[in-house]
């Protein structure tokens, strides 16, 4: 009987060591994130100690016409790429951007109602295949409202807008390239699709596809940016670390400036971060190689800067 009450004190005893130091534990946690970044889940980006020549990555073969025998053949000194931030608004910046020699765009973001900000013209947009009637259902906007023998490239699954697509989304835009003859279409072929695949991993150090990752059209259009363009000032993008920062009082800021009632801008941020069931778009990650390349090749950031 004593034996048993001994031992059944050393239980309770050992039971009682674990809970303080659990309590301990969790208390300096708590202080330490208090005081200190958001410390997001383990999707880190691994510094690569290769450098990928984004000038020479791929060669001119990588757009298919969606109509006809063009060739894209875009090449400008200074570009301004216009992100579709909520960060933008209120800047007065769209007589600075529409100087810039080439102005590229993304998705649906307009610029009817928002031109003091974001500017008016625009030489290139980048449209992911889930925006495409978003596009095309509003032409006066999107495309009589262009640079006069301005580009579209979209970008996405081969089977949904690849040259050999026959899909509902494909036929849309041939129809769309062929009433409006002044531009130019162009579609991401399944070559140099993987090839977007393969620089993220490059650059990230993870496979996208087995780390359940989505690029982002600002992936995209920052890598084709850097392609045509000599000099490119970015508009409206924040820094990888704005969103960590808890004692810097944030302000809520829609993810679209077209968008007032969207979701936050950093909490889509930290969400998509973070996420690891389903496929997520990594745009935290994204903005550090873009902080990387910004070295390279001559890109500045504004509204902020970084």
């Amino acid at each position: 009987m004593g034996l048993r009450n001994k031992e059944s004190g050393k239980g309770q005893s050992h039971r009682w060591v674990i809970f303080v130091a659990t309590f301990i534990l969790m208390t300096l946690l708590i202080l330490y994130g208090s005081n200190s970044e958001i410390i997001y889940p383990p999707f880190h980006l691994m510094i690569t100690h290769k450098n990928t020549d984004l000038k020479k990555w791929t060669g001119k073969d990588g757009y298919a016409p969606v109509y006809g025998n063009k060739s894209m053949t875009l090449r400008c000194r200074n570009c301004a790429l216009v992100t579709s931030s909520s960060h933008i608004l209120g800047t007065g910046a769209g007589d600075e951007i529409d100087q810039a020699e080439c102005v590229i765009r993304m998705n649906d973001a307009p610029t009817l109602g928002y031109g003091s900000d974001v500017g008016n013209r625009t030489t290139l947009r980048v449209v992911a295949h889930a925006s495409v009637f978003r596009v095309v259902q509003r032409p006066n906007e999107f495309l009589r409202q262009t640079d006069s023998n301005s580009t579209i490239i979209f970008w996405g699954p081969p089977n949904k807008i690849g040259k050999d697509a026959r899909g509902t989304l494909y036929r849309l835009i041939q129809r769309v390239s062929m009433t409006y003859s002044n531009m130019s279409f162009f579609s991401i072929i399944p070559i140099k699709m993987h090839k977007f695949d393969h620089l993220f991993q490059t650059e990230t150090g993870r496979d996208r596809q087995k780390s359940h990752s989505w690029l982002s059209t600002g992936w995209f259009t920052m890598v084709i940016a850097i392609e045509i363009c000599d000099n490119i000032k970015v508009y409206g993008m924040v820094p990888p670390n704005h969103c960590g920062k808890k004692s810097s009082g944030l302000k809520k800021m829609p993810y679209h400036y077209y968008k007032p009632r969207g979701s936050d801008e950093c909490l889509m941020y930290i969400q998509n971060e973070s996420g690891r069931r389903g496929n997520h778009h990594r745009f935290i990650t994204e903005k550090k190689v873009f902080a990387r390349w910004a070295k390279q090749y001559n890109i500045t950031f504004n509204y902020p800067s970084w």
